[in-house]
C-alpha cells in the first residue's frame, strides 16, 4: 500500500529525529464532539513541546496518511467517518473512503513509514462472554515491530485471556515503572507482569534488543494511569459489572459491544471515565515522546 507521509514527518525520520505515531479512532469514535478535536490538537502540541514530531494516522479520501494535517484532523473529528482496522484498509483505499485508524491499522501504517514509537490509550484484547471475540490489534501487533505505549487494555475485556494471547503471540509486555498490568481506567488490573523497565532509556534498549534479535513483534509498554487520576476502584468495578449486565440483557454482541459498554460506563460515571480516558492518553503520549527520544539517540543500539 502506498503511504502519504507529509514533509515534516518524512524530514524528521530522515534526520533521525524522534517521531511518535498517534491513532485517529480515539478521535473519531472514542471521544465525544467537540472534545475530540481539543484532545487531538492538545496531543500534537504536547509532543512538539517534548521535542517529538507528531504523526497522527488516518485515511483521507482513500489515501493512507501518516501525519495528518490540522485540516485533515478537523475533518475526521467533525464528520461521520469509518472505523478502519487492517482488514478495512484495502476497501477504504479502493473506494476512496475516509476514516479513523484503529490501533492495528495505525501500528501497521506507522511502522511501514519508518516510525518506531506509537502512543495510544489502550489496545484491544479478548472479550469475555460466550464465543470467541478477539481484537485484530493482537494478531497485527504480533507481526509489526513497533514500540506501543498503552495503559494495558480496557477493563471491559477478559484481561487474563488477553495476557495469555499476548504470550502465545510472543508479544513482549513490559511494565513502565510497574510490575502490575494496568487496566486502562485503573492502574492495577490485579495481574502481575514478568518484566518491567524503570526508564525510557531501558524501554528503548528493549526495543533495540528486539531489533537485533530479528523479532517481528511489537513491544508493548504497559504504562498505568497515575493513581491520582484513575477511576475509584469500587466505582470502576460496579459500573463495569453493570455495563456487562446491560449488554447481556439487550443482547448486544460483536463490534457493537465495546461502544455500548464504554458509553454505559461514561453515563454511569457522569463523564468521569472520559476524563480518565484523556488522562491515560496524555500520560502515554508523554512516555512515548521520551522513549522516541531515547531511540533516536541510539539508546541500547549496538
Amino acid at each position: 500500500m502506498s503511504l502519504v507521509v507529509p514533509g515534516e514527518v518524512r524530514d524528521a525520520l530522515a534526520a533521525g529525529r524522534p517521531v511518535v505515531a498517534l491513532e485517529s479512532t480515539i478521535l473519531t469514535h472514542g471521544l465525544p464532539r467537540p472534545r475530540n478535536l481539543d484532545v487531538a490538537v492538545d496531543a500534537e502540541q504536547r509532543l512538539r513541546k517534548a521535542g517529538a514530531v507528531p504523526a497522527t494516522v488516518g485515511v483521507i479520501d482513500g489515501a493512507a496518511v501518516v501525519g495528518l494535517t490540522e485540516e485533515q484532523v478537523v475533518r475526521l473529528t467533525r464528520e461521520d467517518v469509518a472505523k478502519l482496522s487492517v482488514r478495512d484498509l484495502p476497501v477504504a483505499v479502493a473506494k476512496g473512503l475516509s476514516g479513523g485508524t484503529t490501533v492495528a491499522a495505525t501500528a501497521l501504517l506507522a511502522e511501514r513509514a519508518g516510525i518506531a514509537v506509537f502512543a495510544t490509550g489502550g489496545i484491544g484484547g479478548v472479550h469475555g462472554g460466550a464465543g470467541f471475540d478477539e481484537s485484530a490489534d493482537l494478531v497485527t501487533l504480533a507481526g509489526v515491530p513497533i514500540t506501543v505505549v498503552s495503559a494495558g487494555v480496557k477493563s471491559i475485556l477478559d484481561i487474563p485471556a488477553t495476557l495469555e494471547r499476548l504470550e502465545s503471540l510472543s508479544i513482549p509486555v513490559v511494565g513502565f515503572r510497574t510490575d502490575r498490568f494496568p487496566a486502562f481506567y485503573i492502574a492495577d488490573s490485579g495481574h502481575a507482569l514478568d518484566h518491567c523497565v524503570d526508564s525510557p532509556r531501558e524501554a528503548a534498549a528493549v526495543a533495540a534488543a528486539r531489533h537485533r534479535l530479528g523479532l517481528r513483534s511489537a513491544v508493548l509498554i504497559a504504562n498505568p494511569v497515575p493513581r491520582s487520576q484513575q477511576l475509584p476502584v469500587e466505582l470502576h468495578e460496579r459500573v463495569v459489572s453493570e455495563a456487562w449486565r446491560a449488554a447481556r440483557e439487550q443482547r448486544i454482541a460483536g463490534k457493537d459491544t465495546t461502544p455500548f459498554l464504554l458509553d454505559h460506563i461514561a453515563r454511569a460515571t457522569d463523564g468521569r471515565s472520559i476524563e480518565v480516558n484523556i488522562a491515560v492518553y496524555r500520560n502515554n503520549i508523554a512516555v512515548g515522546a521520551e522513549i522516541a527520544a531515547e531511540i533516536a539517540a541510539g539508546s541500547g543500539a549496538g
